[in-house]
């Protein structure tokens, strides 16, 4: 907990935060102001505190989160509703060694079931100089602000599964893919269904649900993805709208060719 959240005057003159709805702004400058954050960007907050101090509707805090969350802005883990506000440690780096060492204390209380602490250790553990942290995502997956944190995880199984060849390390990066609307006729990946459905114990039925949401969603929303596969990937994982978890959401025939669980 801290006693003071710094934020930056371009706050409300830059394109990412210019780019949020009222909400989205709203919510994002109090997880940076409220009083459970923490030095080190991470934090736990359940939907209660954050409708208790916004005086929001569970709704309107869960839109709020998702759209966070499919800007990049921050990670919420559904699960143990901890937070990651990503760039967190950019405008706000330790100034000290005392800094540095609250820091790692909070880093080191997020649970190892949230579901980015991985991602989070690979790419701030370094800067907060915490042992063992370059090493903790087997994958190796890259992750950069406003992308979404799945997207070369997704792609990297969906090659071992057509038994394609892992991608040379040594050659040239290729250029980021741009973001571009979800096709209404999306259709998530058999490698991406197979996944969610081990990971998660769904059936078809279930993921066809989470589809519906998805896509509606996107729709309404104007969401812009380079990874939909990623994208699904986390809608599912966030529950959006209660997709996973709250019954009566439409389901959407799809084909996925994987059967169910």
């Amino acid at each position: 907990m801290r006693d003071y959240g710094r934020v930056f005057s371009c706050f409300w003159s830059s394109s990412d935060m210019r780019s949020l709805s009222e909400d989205g702004r709203t919510m994002a400058l109090y997880l940076m102001t409220c009083p459970h954050a923490t030095s080190a960007g991470v934090f736990r907050i359940p939907d209660g505190y954050a409708c208790e101090d916004l005086q929001w509707p569970a709704e309107r805090v869960s839109e709020g989160f998702t759209e966070l969350l499919s800007k990049g802005f921050a990670n919420r883990c559904e699960t143990t509703k901890w937070v990651w506000i990503r760039k967190h440690l950019d405008w706000n780096p330790p100034e000290n060694p005392n800094q540095r060492k609250g820091a790692q204390k909070a880093a080191l209380q997020v649970p190892d079931e949230c579901g980015w602490k991985l991602d989070f250790m690979r790419v701030c553990g370094p800067l907060l100089a915490i042992e063992g942290s370059v090493n903790q995502n087997p994958s190796g997956t890259l992750s950069e602000p406003f992308r979404n944190t799945e997207s070369e995880s997704e792609s990297e199984s969906e090659l071992t599964a057509s038994g394609a060849a892992p991608p040379d390390s040594s050659a040239k990066p290729k250029r980021a893919k741009a973001k571009v609307p979800v096709p209404e006729d999306f259709e998530p990946s058999p490698a991406t269904v197979s996944r969610l459905q081990t990971e998660l114990g769904m059936g078809e039925a279930d993921i066809r649900r989470c589809l519906g949401v998805f896509l509606d969603q996107c729709k309404a929303k104007g969401y812009l993805y380079a990874d939909h596969n990623a994208a699904f990937a986390n809608c599912v994982r966030g529950d959006w709208q209660g997709c996973r978890t709250k019954p009566g959401a439409p389901v959407r025939a799809a084909n996925f060719g994987v059967a169910a669980v």
